[in-house]
């Protein structure tokens, strides 16, 4: 892990690095970026699943309330459509959930069905990730059919245990900055928070990096909702679905995952209510036409590799909340406890 100060980017980029700072600071005070945060490979962190919801039309709106303002260990939260009645188009509310270690994501999403009057949810936990990043603005240039020279490699999801030391670094490491933390030395008051040197501070983070705990230091544009400016950098989010044979998922998803245009991609079991989709991946844009003839590029591609699809659909998203799971156990104890008051 660099400090801010000495990152190499930044040098490169030739802007001073005070100048970024305060560029950034401006931009997350106006909104135009969302938040600015250490990112984890939370998949090796905590069990972790998309799930679908089939709850009444009626309860769906405070059902989605619910679940982005009341349940930390959810994150995306997205209300899907699809453009006919399908397989699994009445699985309205979509949602990613993370159990922290020592907990059941069965028993949470019970718990949660419970709360929000859902008839019933499917777990759909990531068996590999093949795709996994952001950078919607410079994908709106992207052709159709654009990919890399080779298929994407599969990361297997695979929990890491850490000490109660790491896990101190670790949930201060991870919280958003606010615009005033956006200084020289940022990690400072964050070692202090958790109690140990700066130098310890480091050297754990170093270790966590080199176990595929950490990912980017990231910011995240504000890509759903309009800025001040009223400009969206993106309109639809899609959620490609794609049955392969068994056997034949980490080829199917070396294949998509390869496409330029996708943030996401991932060797899901879905089940029979959806028509056994083992594959999936996530594009965004603004214009809805465009991406389903990436969607028809990545078809084109997978029957050209001798890959046979059985089923495939689009679920659209709609309204949408975006927020980072929890992962911390003594957060989830906390919560549990409220939630039986």
């Amino acid at each position: 892990m660099i400090p801010i100060e000495h990152d190499d980017e930044i040098s490169r980029s030739g802007v001073d690095v005070d100048l970024v700072m305060t560029r950034i600071a401006a931009m997350l005070r106006a909104g135009t970026i969302r938040r600015v945060r250490q990112t984890l490979l939370a998949t090796n962190l905590a069990d972790g699943a998309l799930v679908a919801w089939k709850v009444p039309e009626e309860k769906i709106d405070a059902a989605f309330d619910w679940m982005f303002q009341r349940d930390p260990f959810s994150g995306h939260v997205v209300i899907r459509s699809t453009d006919t009645v399908t397989a699994g188009s009445d699985y309205k509310l979509w949602t990613t959930v993370k159990a922290p270690q020592g907990f059941s994501l069965q028993a949470h999403c019970e718990l949660l069905a419970r709360k929000v009057g859902a008839h019933h949810f499917r777990l759909m936990p990531a068996k590999g990730i093949f795709t996994l990043g952001v950078g919607h603005v410079r994908r709106k240039t992207i052709p159709p059919g654009s990919k890399a020279d080779h298929p994407a490699k599969m990361v297997p999801v695979e929990i890491v245990d850490l000490t109660d030391r790491e896990w101190d670094v670790l949930l201060t490491l991870k919280r958003e900055f606010a615009a005033e933390e956006i200084k020289p030395t940022p990690w400072a008051a964050r070692a202090e928070e958790a109690g140990v040197s700066l130098t310890e501070f480091y050297r754990v983070a170093d270790q966590l990096d080199a176990r595929k705990v950490i990912g980017r230091f990231s910011t995240f544009l504000e890509h759903v909702k309009p800025s001040q400016g009223g400009v969206r950098v993106t309109r639809f989010n899609a959620l490609f679905h794609w049955a392969v044979p068994p056997g034949r998922e980490i080829d199917a998803g070396g294949e998509v995952g390869r496409h330029h245009i996708l943030t996401h991609c991932y060797w899901r079991e879905a089940g029979p209510e959806f028509k056994n989709v083992n594959t999936m991946a996530v594009a965004h844009g603004t214009d809805k036409h465009l991406l389903l003839e990436h969607k028809a590029a990545i078809d084109r591609h997978l029957q050209a590799s001798g890959i046979p699809v059985s089923y495939t659909n689009v679920f659209w998203g709609g309204r949408s909340e975006i927020k980072p799971s929890e992962i911390s156990p003594r957060v989830y104890r906390d919560w549990l406890d409220a939630m039986k008051s």
